[in-house]
């Protein structure tokens, strides 16, 4: 490499001589025993994470950034987009690998069902949360202004939560302001990872998203349902029915659908309402579409409709399907019910903001398609309605018999009071 590991840990100015020598031995332990981790990668993502790990000014936080690039910070100093993007691959690869080499319930299971975290999909990572930086994720600029800069900095959450992680993680420096202990907190637990639910129970699960997926999809998802991950769904599992699908994703709470194409493209959309079966739209605003291959993109609703999602099935004046955004017959995402694994993904749709056509071809066979409930599964009102139910409760005439007849019903002298 050229540097020892002291002589890179000292570029970190912004940290303590005692927390310099500490990253350095981090490093030498984390790398022992493998010859993928680039020290180089390490420390560049220490020294922002030492400035976002604490609140600071933009200024500070500009020239952080413009240091760990190599350039001295300066307002007329414009970054190379490329330099950018290669920087966010260097923290989400660092990111992964201690995912990877994580001992925690949740990150193993992820693994453990197929989950890898495969190098081009970090690398998509990665150049997903730098194309935010020139303003249009789908057209950066070839340079970065100091003004561009400073909006991203603020605004990027992935990017902050990243960094921190990679330092609280893998230096073990996560000390409060006024704490004057030199002994690092332990490290805390990667949450940008949800935990998965009901994986367990499935031997051989037919993963075909990656760790890289989860962690992206899962930082755009509203904070109360990063936390959990709840497999309803999968047509490799469960078979390619419509009417499966159907019955085990309805009243289960805010979902996401995720679709492989048959030409390996990956996409899906984020459903915030409980599915129903109905002849009308639900929904609202908080619903998106998304890529995950071959990259990763959010498409957040337009408000101009509340064409959020549509599910349907065994009629005849109405499509029988699945439908997220745009029209019938011109959907954002289109599930066919009858044949099941036919879909199609619209050219244009009006009710997510910069949509592109998610699908490699308009119309497309479905090689995967799975759903997850996000967050905790909601409480069905009729389950607290239907709580200690007679069946004369349901049957007032049989009720009204008995009264005339004079007859005790036995049962609600020795009913329960209901919970307070």
């Amino acid at each position: 490499m050229g540097n020892t590991s002291k002589k890179l840990a000292a570029k970190c100015t912004l940290l303590t001589k005692d927390e310099q020598k500490f990253v350095a031995q981090t490093f030498r332990a984390a790398s022992k025993n493998s010859e993928k981790i680039r020290e180089d990668d390490l420390i560049v993502s220490g020294k922002v994470d030492a400035v976002l790990l604490e609140v600071r000014t933009v200024d500070e936080r500009m020239m952080v950034t413009y240091n760990s690039l190599g350039k001295d910070y300066n307002e007329t100093v414009e970054l190379p987009y490329q330099l950018l993007r290669e920087y966010c691959e260097s923290i989400a690869s660092t990111y992964i690998k201690i995912l990877k080499s994580s001992t925690s319930r949740r990150a193993r299971t992820w693994i453990e069902k197929g989950f890898r975290g495969k190098a081009s999909h970090v690398q998509a990572l990665g150049e997903a949360v730098a194309a935010a930086a020139g303003g249009d994720p789908d057209a950066p600029q070839h340079l970065c202004t100091a003004h561009q800069l400073a909006k991203w900095l603020q605004s990027d959450v992935l990017l902050k939560q990243l960094a921190e992680m990679v330092f609280v993680n893998l230096y073990g420096i996560n000390k409060k302001t006024d704490d004057e202990s030199s002994t690092p907190l332990p490290p805390s637990m990667p949450s940008l990872l949800p935990m998965p639910e009901g994986l367990d129970a499935m031997p051989d699960y037919p993963a075909f998203i990656d760790l890289s997926h989860i962690v992206w999809l899962n930082s755009h998802l509203p904070q109360k349902h990063q936390h959990k991950w709840r497999f309803l769904f999968s047509s490799h599992i469960h078979g390619e029915s419509f009417s499966t699908m159907a019955g085990r994703i309805i009243d289960q709470g805010a979902s996401v659908l995720i679709i492989e194409d048959n030409s390996g493209h990956i996409f899906g959309g984020y459903a915030p309402a409980a599915w129903a079966i109905g002849p009308n739209f639900i929904g609202h605003e908080d619903s998106f579409l998304f890529t995950l291959a071959p990259r990763m993109r959010a498409y957040q609703s337009t408000g101009y409709n509340d064409h959020y999602q549509y599910l349907n099935h065994h009629t005849k004046t109405l499509p029988n399907g699945l439908i997220m955004g745009g029209q019938f017959e011109f959907g954002g995402i289109w599930v066919n019910a009858d044949p099941f694994g036919e879909g199609s993904s619209a050219e244009s749709c009006s009710t997510y903001r910069g949509y592109k056509r998610l699908s490699k071809e308009p119309h497309f066979r479905i090689r995967s398609l799975e759903v997850w409930g996000v967050g905790d599964k909601p409480m069905v009102e009729k389950d607290e309605d239907e709580r200690d139910v007679s069946v004369l409760d349901t049957n007032p005439e049989a009720k009204a018999i008995l009264d005339m007849a004079g007859r005790t019903r036995h049962s609600e002298g020795i009913r329960e009071p209901p919970p307070l």
